[in-house]
């Protein structure tokens, strides 16, 4: 884990709608756009290989903007398809907190971040000792049942308490704002705490503007 190489105040930065990284996650990206190939061929020549994701949003003026909070991966695995596109896994390494977005040359956007606040993130990884798994299982398993979803119970039931909470926020089908609400929770049990909300809302048929207020 960047072991001898220091966090850059600068990283690409790559706002893809409703995809979820998080510290000591992995998260596979199917890459084709040209500025995002573009991105990645840079990415490679550098001694971190970061790339911040983050989510954007649209204004009420129809401005695409950025959240305050994105969570940087270094690039780990890639590959190239016959027709020039690129498979790529990135494993989240701390989340960063945006400082500005930088004007340049490239045709992907960049920005100045820092990462304090987020010194957990490159730490030991988290317990939940909070967390009742039998109930927590419970409830998800009646969710993934409402949303026709299925998964393999079993590994399930045997991962670590980062593995789990992490996995599910990434995989479970939420909206932009409340994927945004995991990554935003400081700590694994408050993130615990916010899927089981966000569940919760679910199952009771809550609309997504119900469940963030």
């Amino acid at each position: 884990m960047m072991k001898g190489v220091d966090l850059p105040d600068t990283i690409p930065v790559f706002p893809l709608p409703g995809a979820l990284l998080l510290p000591r996650a992995r998260l596979p990206l199917h890459i084709f756009e040209p500025r995002y190939l573009a991105m990645v061929e840079d990415v490679m020549k550098t001694p971190e290989r970061l790339i911040g994701m983050i989510q954007p949003y649209e204004t009420a003026a129809g401005e695409t903007r950025l959240h305050d909070i994105g969570c940087a991966g270094r690039l780990t695995a890639f590959s190239e398809t016959e027709d020039g596109r690129y498979m790529i896994t990135l494993a989240g390494i701390s989340r960063f907190r945006v400082k500005r977005e930088l004007d340049g040359f490239t045709p992907y956007r960049r920005c100045e971040i820092g990462w304090a606040g987020f010194e957990r993130d490159r730490g030991a990884v988290e317990s939940d000792p909070g967390m009742r798994r039998e109930r927590f299982l419970d409830l998800l398993g009646r969710f993934f049942e409402e949303q026709g979803l299925s998964t393999d119970w079993e590994n399930l039931q045997e991962a670590e308490d980062e593995l789990l909470i992490n996995s599910l926020s990434m995989l479970c089908p939420f909206d932009c704002e409340e994927r945004q609400a995991l990554l935003e929770a400081p700590t694994l049990s408050e993130r615990r705490e916010t899927l089981v909300t966000l569940i919760e809302f679910a199952l009771r048929g809550g609309s997504g503007e119900e469940r963030m207020q």
